[in-house]
C-alpha cells in the first residue's frame, strides 16, 4: 500500500493523469526493479509526521509548522544525544538552564524559561516531565543511538496535546528492530575521558509477538575547559577574608546516564517498559550559582506503558491507553562551600541583609532535597474516517499527578537559630515537618479533545480541533485550534494557521516555600498564547524543497517572581506578557551523492508593556549540513550553526554576547554492510562558544571545547 501511494503522488507531480486501479498494479510490475530503487534513491520519499493531529500526515500537508529528524539524518550529522538533534530545527536553539543545573533549555521562537515548561516532550507518543518544575528530569540527556525519528511542531500544541504545548511539541519515536532477527552492538569513546556503549536487538516470536530491546550507557568526566573565573563565593571571600570559592575551576558537567527500553507487540497490544537514569551527574553552575564541584544530581525514571489500537469497522478506529511514570530526585547540593562565613538569621537562613550571627560553615552549606514523583495516565480515542470527506477524533483521558518530598539539611528553620558559631556537615532530616522546600502536593486532570478533518474538496483542507482541560487545583481552560491548508499547486502548499494554548502552573510555581529568594503562590492561574501562522513549502524541483513561515503570538498572564514593597521575599505572580513575531526559512537540496540543509530564523520577542526584548534567546539562528556520499563505503557531513544576537537581562551591564559560528565533521566508513566506524569531531575550530549567564556567573557559561569521537558498530543476525 506504501508503494502504491508513492508512486501515485510520483505521478500526480510529473502532471500524468492516470486510472489509478490499472496505471499504479501496472506501475507496480515495474517497480519491482533495480530501476524503482534508482527511482526511490533520487526523487526521495516524502516525510511524515504524526503528533500535528495524532495521524499520519505528510510534512507539508500537515496541520502544523512542523520539521522531522530521521534516523538516517541523526546518524549522517554525528549527533550522540538528543540536544545536539534538536540543533537541527529551525527557530529551536538549545541552551543551559541559568538556574538549574545547566539543565538543557529548548528555546522555540523566543520563547523559554530556566526550567523549561513552555515545551512539551513525548516519549513515544506520550509525556514525561519533573511535576515539580514542569520541565525534563534534572540533567536529563537522552543517548541518540535508539531514535528512529524527532517530531517537533513550532507553536501552540494544546487544542490536542493540553498542558504545557506552548511554545512546541517534541516527539521523540525509538526503533523498533521486531522484524530483523538481528543485535546491533557498538561503542564510541571520545574526549573528557568520555566512552559510550549501547545494544539493540529485535525478533519475532511465534509469528505474531514482537521483542524489541534497548540498551544505551553514556559517561563523561566532563569538559575541564568550561572554566568559570568568578562566582558568588568569590565575592563572599572578599567580604570575609575567605578563600573558600572555587572558582577559578571548570563547570561540573560530568555525566553517568543509563537508558533501557523493552517493547513488546502482539497483535492489537504494545507493552512498553522504559528506565532512564542519572548518577553522580554534575551540578553545572551549582545550586546557588556558586562551583560546586562535592555535589551531585541522581535521578531515578522508571515509565510502563499499555496500548491498545484496532478497528472496529471499516471507518472507524479504537486506542487506548495507560501509563505510569515514577520519577526519583535526589540533589546533594553544597550551596556554599566548605569554609564559607555566611551572615544567619533567626530561621537559621542566609541573610546578608538581617542576620544575628556570622557563621562558620566548615563543611559548607548543605542541602538535600529528594522528590518522589508518581504520574498515572489514561486516555482513550476515537477516530472516524471517511464520513462525507470528514475526519473525527473523539478522545477523552484522565491524570494523576503526586509529588512527595522529604529534604535533610544543615541551614534553615529547625536545624539552627541563629546563636551558632561553627556549624559541621551533620545534617538534620525535616522531612516530617512544615520547613521543607515543598509540601506533598497533588492533582488530577480530566479533558476531552474533539478534532474534525474536513476535505471540502482535492485542493482544501481545514481542521478544527478543541480541547477542554479541567484540573482539580486551577480550574478548567478551553483551547481551540484552526488549520486551513491549500494545495495550491502539485508543488505548492499553503497553511493558514491559528492556535491557542496553555502552560499549567508547576508545583514549584504555586508551593515553593522556606527559600531565601522566592514563594510560590497557590493561586495562580495557566499561562495562555495565541499563535497566528502562515506557512508555505515548495518543491521547486526533483532536487529543492523549500519552506517558509512566518508568526505572530501573544503570550499573557505569564508566571514571574516579582519583588513585593517591604518584603524580601519574592512572590509568583501571572503577570508577565510578551509579544513575538518571526520568520522561518528552509532549504533542502539532494543529489545522488550530495545533498544540502539551510535553515534560517529571525524572531523579535519584546515585553510590550515595558518594551524590553526578550533576554537570552538569540534573535537569529542558522544550520547549514552538506553530506557528501564519496563512494558506498565512505560518506562526509559538514554541520555547522550560528547563533546571534542574545540581549542581556534588564538592569545586566555587562558587554553584549558574543555571536558565534560552530562546526562539527562527521565521516562514517563501511567496513562491510554488517560493521561501520564513524569519526567525530564537534567545535572543530575550537571556538569559544559562550552562552549567557545572570550576572552571578560574570564570564557567562563557557560551552565544550573541541572534542573528538571514534565509534564502531556491528550488525548480527539470528
Amino acid at each position: 500500500m506504501k508503494k502504491k501511494i508513492l508512486v501515485s503522488s510520483v505521478l500526480l507531480a510529473l502532471g500524468i493523469h492516470v486510472n489509478p486501479a490499472y496505471a499504479v498494479d501496472e506501475v507496480l510490475d515495474w517497480q519491482e526493479s533495480d530501476t524503482d530503487d534508482d527511482f526511490l534513491d533520487y526523487f526521495g520519499e516524502e516525510e511524515f509526521v504524526s503528533i500535528a493531529t495524532g495521524s499520519r500526515k505528510s510534512l507539508d500537508k500537515a496541520p502544523a509548522v512542523a520539521s522531522v529528524v530521521t534516523a538516517e539524518m541523526i546518524e549522517k550529522s554525528g549527533a550522540t544525544h538528543l540536544d545536539e538533534i534538536l540543533e537541527l530545527i529551525p527557530g529551536l536553539h538549545v541552551s543551559p538552564s541559568t538556574v538549574s543545573r545547566l539543565d538543557p533549555v529548548y528555546s522555540i521562537r523566543g520563547l523559554q524559561t530556566g526550567f523549561n515548561p513552555q515545551v512539551l516532550v513525548l516519549f513515544n507518543g506520550t509525556e514525561f516531565k519533573n511535576s515539580f518544575s514542569g520541565g525534563l528530569p534534572f540533567t536529563f540527556r537522552l543517548p541518540a543511538k535508539n531514535i528512529e525519528r524527532v517530531e517537533v511542531i513550532r507553536g501552540p500544541g494544546s487544542a490536542l496535546y493540553g498542558a504545557d504545548a506552548f511554545s512546541g511539541v517534541i516527539n521523540i519515536v525509538t526503533k523498533d528492530l521486531s522484524n530483523n532477527n538481528e543485535v546491533k552492538a557498538g561503542g564510541r569513546v571520545g574526549s573528557f575521558s568520555s566512552r559510550d556503549f549501547w545494544v539493540q536487538a529485535g525478533t519475532t516470536l511465534l509469528d505474531d509477538i514482537k521483542l524489541d530491546f534497548s540498551f544505551e550507557s553514556q559517561k563523561s568526566d566532563g569538559d575541564p575547559d568550561r572554566i568559570i573565573t568568578f562566582d558568588t563565593q568569590s565575592l563572599l571571600d572578599l567580604a570575609e577574608g575567605t578563600n573558600a570559592s572555587f572558582a577559578p575551576g571548570p563547570l561540573q558537567t560530568q555525566y553517568n546516564i543509563t537508558n533501557i527500553r523493552l517493547g513488546v507487540e502482539w497483535q492489537d497490544w504494545q507493552f512498553e517498559q522504559w528506565y532512564w537514569r542519572q548518577d553522580d551527574g554534575g551540578l553545572g553552575s551549582g545550586g546557588a550559582n556558586i562551583l560546586d564541584p562535592i555535589g551531585k544530581q541522581n535521578v531515578r525514571q522508571h515509565r510502563s506503558k499499555l496500548s491498545y489500537r484496532a478497528d472496529l469497522t471499516d471507518n472507524i478506529t479504537f486506542s487506548s491507553q495507560a501509563s505510569h511514570l515514577a520519577v526519583d530526585n535526589e540533589t546533594f547540593f553544597v550551596l556554599f562551600p566548605p569554609g564559607t562565613i555566611l551572615g544567619v538569621n533567626e530561621e537559621g537562613n542566609f541573610d546578608p541583609a538581617s542576620f544575628v550571627n556570622k557563621v562558620l560553615f566548615s563543611d559548607g552549606y548543605i542541602g538535600i532535597p529528594q522528590s518522589d514523583n508518581k504520574d498515572t495516565r489514561i486516555d482513550a480515542a476515537f477516530e472516524i474516517n471517511n464520513i462525507e470527506n470528514h475526519e473525527f477524533r473523539i478522545g477523552l483521558g484522565w491524570f494523576k499527578q503526586d509529588l512527595n518530598t522529604s529534604e535533610l539539611k544543615n541551614f534553615g528553620p529547625d536545624v539552627l537559630d541563629g546563636t551558632q558559631l561553627v556549624v559541621d556537615g551533620t545534617l538534620t532530616d525535616i522531612s516530617n515537618t512544615e520547613f521543607k522546600y515543598l509540601p506533598d502536593s497533588s492533582r488530577t486532570n480530566r479533558h476531552l479533545v474533539v478534532q474534525d478533518i474536513w476535505q471540502i474538496d482535492k485542493d482544501w483542507e481545514i481542521t478544527f480541533g478543541i480541547r477542554y482541560d479541567d484540573f482539580s487545583d486551577f480550574g478548567s481552560t478551553t483551547n481551540p485550534r484552526v488549520a486551513i491548508v491549500w494545495a495550491a499547486d502539485h508543488d505548492l502548499t499553503i497553511k493558514a494557521l491559528y492556535g491557542s494554548a496553555f502552560r499549567a502552573p508547576s508545583f514549584n510555581d504555586q508551593f515553593l516555600q522556606n527559600n531565601p529568594a522566592a514563594v510560590g503562590n497557590p493561586n495562580l492561574k495557566p499561562e495562555d498564547i495565541d499563535t497566528f501562522e502562515i506557512g508555505l513549502n515548495y518543491q521547486v524541483n526533483f532536487n529543492t524543497k523549500l519552506a517558509l513561515n512566518f508568526y505572530s503570538y501573544q503570550a499573557e498572564s505569564l508566571i514571574v517572581r516579582v519583588s513585593v514593597p517591604g518584603n524580601p521575599l519574592q512572590n509568583t505572580e501571572n503577570q508577565g506578557t510578551l509579544d513575538g513575531q518571526g520568520v522561518e526559512f528552509e532549504l533542502h537540496w539532494a543529489d545522488q551523492d550530495l545533498s544540502f540543509d539551510f535553515n534560517f530564523a529571525h524572531q523579535q520577542t519584546e515585553d510590550p508593556d515595558m518594551g524590553i526584548d526578550q533576554p537570552f534567546v538569540p534573535e537569529n539562528t542558522a544550520y547549514l549540513g552538506a553530506f557528501y556520499d564519496i563512494n558506498d563505503k565512505l560518506s562526509i557531513a559538514s554541520i555547522n550553526h550560528w547563533i546571534a544576537g542574545r540581549k542581556r537581562m534588564t538592569g545586566d551591564t555587562r558587554a553584549e554576547i558574543d555571536d558565534y559560528l560552530i562546526s562539527n565533521l562527521t565521516a562514517i566508513y563501511h567496513f562491510s554492510n554488517k560493521t561501520k566506524t564513524k569519526f567525530i569531531v564537534k567545535n572543530i575550530f575550537d571556538e569559544e562558544v559562550f552562552e549567557p549567564s545572570t550576572p552571578a556567573i560574570p564570564d557567562d557559561f563557557r560551552m565544550s571545547t573541541r572534542s573528538i569521537w571514534l565509534e564502531v558498530e556491528s550488525t548480527f543476525n539470528f
